[in-house]
């Protein structure tokens, strides 16, 4: 018998194994590349709970406590419901005077920038909603804001410095009564 006619059989041993293990590398990767180029829809959530998502990026330095900001912005429930909206007419505040995770939303945000943030409760008005508002006790709060136009250092033109330098209050001030609170 010749070598030729000798039945050979192929070294084939860990084949299929390795090929699983390959497979299994590829989903992963894609799993993962997926996840990172997803990322900017997902937002950030800061230490505090307050989730911000940018929508259209904006320029210039970001939002400080002693700025006044013109942000038009409407406001849902998690249900979706409109609770207060500026309605198409750039609304001016201090940035440091609003809600405890508006200011802090704020601050990550720049002029022209458009975003999306939830309100953890704690964050927002807790157990105790401005009175005749439609926001329940302990509601999260949705807001879409576009940054319309930011002045530097508009507290401390107004007199009022720095929150807790004397002028400006350092908690976000008891919103009056009225048909829709604004943030």
């Amino acid at each position: 018998m010749s070598v030729s006619e000798v039945a050979h059989r192929p070294e084939h041993r860990g084949r299929a194994v390795k090929l699983w293990i390959a497979l299994l590398a590829l989903i992963a990767a894609g799993i993962g590349l997926a996840w990172a180029g997803t990322s900017p829809l997902r937002g950030e959530t800061t230490a505090s709970g307050l989730q911000i998502r940018t929508i259209e990026k904006g320029s210039g330095p970001f939002v400080q406590s002693v700025d006044g900001v013109m942000v038009e912005y409407e406001g849902r429930l998690t249900d979706g419901t409109v609770f207060d909206a500026s309605q198409g007419r750039p609304v001016p505040m201090l940035a440091g005077q609003v809600i405890p995770g508006f200011a802090e939303a704020l601050t990550k945000m720049q002029k022209g920038g458009r975003y999306r943030i939830r309100i953890p409760s704690k964050l927002a008005y807790g157990a105790n909603p401005p009175q005749g508002a439609p926001i329940p006790p302990n509601a999260d709060l949705d807001f879409d804001v576009h940054v319309v136009e930011v002045v530097p250092n508009a507290a401390m033109m107004m007199g009022g410095g720095a929150p807790g330098e004397g002028g400006a209050p350092q908690e976000a001030p008891q919103p009056q009564p009225q048909s829709q609170p604004q943030p």
